[in-house]
């Protein structure tokens, strides 16, 4: 018997539950920001709730200013538009507010306004994040209002490079947030396509764990309840979205995906980056959209651990069980029925194919990706 042998991180400062928000200017405050710039995406940028956290920061005298200038998948031209906001301003700190998208591009600004390195030489590869100088990372507050990216627990970020196309894993140690404030309060307002889609990111990030191959129990354990949550109440929130109980359940689940992560991701990610790279489809859709179609791929390498799984979330049949309940689930939140209806072109299978291959998230996919069968995947999920 071999012992295993592993290095495993757990997250930071959550502060959960309802009106917790109210408390963002005194965190900030307690990690030393005073002059934060509250990055968030275009689409939040004129909703109340955001205009609620740049009132509250006001009112604690830490002024109100803002960079929502966030593609849905973030690339270097934004970062360096918001660098250029940042130290115009005179800023010492980030609040991250909104979904993935926002959260990853603040920690991407947090990261680099003071770095000599380019962001592409602290990609998620082997000790390059040591590239950086950690002295010169700015202090980052992190507040979610959806629920499936689990970015706010994460020490990482996804970039998309405008040139190639291709999204980057971003990592330092820094990137996570010194505190992290958790209110289902500001999930009520998301769309539903948004509720769906960030949902599904959350079961693909707990799914994908929870199959990897690498050792990791303490995350196996956080992914599998984290499934139970997301499939007991996804389908409560997207009915009501006023459910509020509901609602921070989910929070709860997008968090442990991100924190189950770590044991490794696999084809959804790998099959879903380039996807998103190319086209600009919403991540955690495009994950739920292919994610049948790897459970089958995989199947005789997890069917073992997705029967215990299907035991234990109370789903007969064990791992038909578990697909034909993942089937159930895309069908009631109006998830895409394949690639193809998500206007991906047969003809740049090829390119998508290549790209899915650098992509770090293939590394933890319980059977090896070759050119072949990922070729092959891409095709069943046409």
């Amino acid at each position: 018997m071999t012992v295993p042998t592993a290095n495993w991180s757990y997250p930071t400062a959550v502060k959960f539950g309802p009106g917790r928000i109210k408390e963002l200017a005194d965190h900030c405050k307690a990690v030393g920001i005073k002059k934060p710039l509250l990055v968030t995406d275009k689409a939040l940028a004129s909703l109340p709730i955001t205009a609620q956290a740049l009132g509250i920061l006001d009112a604690a005298g830490l002024g109100r200013a803002v960079f929502s200038e966030v593609d849905p998948n973030p690339n270097e031209i934004n970062m360096e538009a918001g660098l250029k906001v940042y130290r115009a301003g005179g800023h010492d700190g980030v609040v991250c507010f909104g979904g993935g998208s926002a959260l990853d591009l603040g920690k991407m600004i947090a990261l680099m306004v003071g770095q000599t390195v380019s962001v592409w030489d602290l990609e998620d590869i082997g000790d390059w994040w040591t590239r950086a100088d950690a002295a010169k990372i700015a202090p980052i507050i992190a507040v979610p209002t959806t629920a499936g990216t689990g970015s706010e627990v994460g020490r990482a970020g996804v970039l998309t490079n405008s040139q190639t196309h291709k999204k980057k894993i971003i990592f330092h140690p820094k990137l996570l947030p010194a505190v992290t404030i958790c209110d289902p309060e500001l999930t009520v307002g998301m769309p539903k396509f948004i509720t769906a889609g960030t949902g599904m990111d959350a079961l693909a990030h707990c799914l994908e764990a929870y199959s990897s191959p690498f050792y990791h129990p303490m995350s196996q354990g956080i992914a599998l309840e984290g499934m139970r949550l997301v499939m007991e109440n996804l389908p409560k929130v997207y009915a009501n979205p006023t459910d509020l109980e509901a609602r921070a359940h989910m929070m709860s689940a997008a968090a442990m995906g991100a924190v189950a992560f770590q044991k490794g991701l696999g084809a959804i990610h790998s099959l879903s980056h380039p996807v998103g790279a190319v086209y600009g489809t919403h991540h955690g859709t495009t994950n739920a959209v292919v994610m049948p179609m790897v459970l089958d791929f995989n199947r005789h390498a997890i069917e073992t651990r997705i029967d215990a799984a299907s035991a234990y979330l109370g789903i007969k049949g064990g791992f038909d069980g578990f697909r034909a309940k993942v089937m159930d689930l895309r069908a009631e939140l109006s998830i895409p029925a394949n690639l193809t209806a998500m206007g991906v072109e047969a003809a740049r299978l090829d390119e998508l194919t290549d790209m899915a291959l650098e992509d770090p998230s293939c590394g933890g996919n319980p059977i090896a990706m070759t050119r072949e069968n990922t070729r092959a995947l891409y095709d069943a999920c046409m």
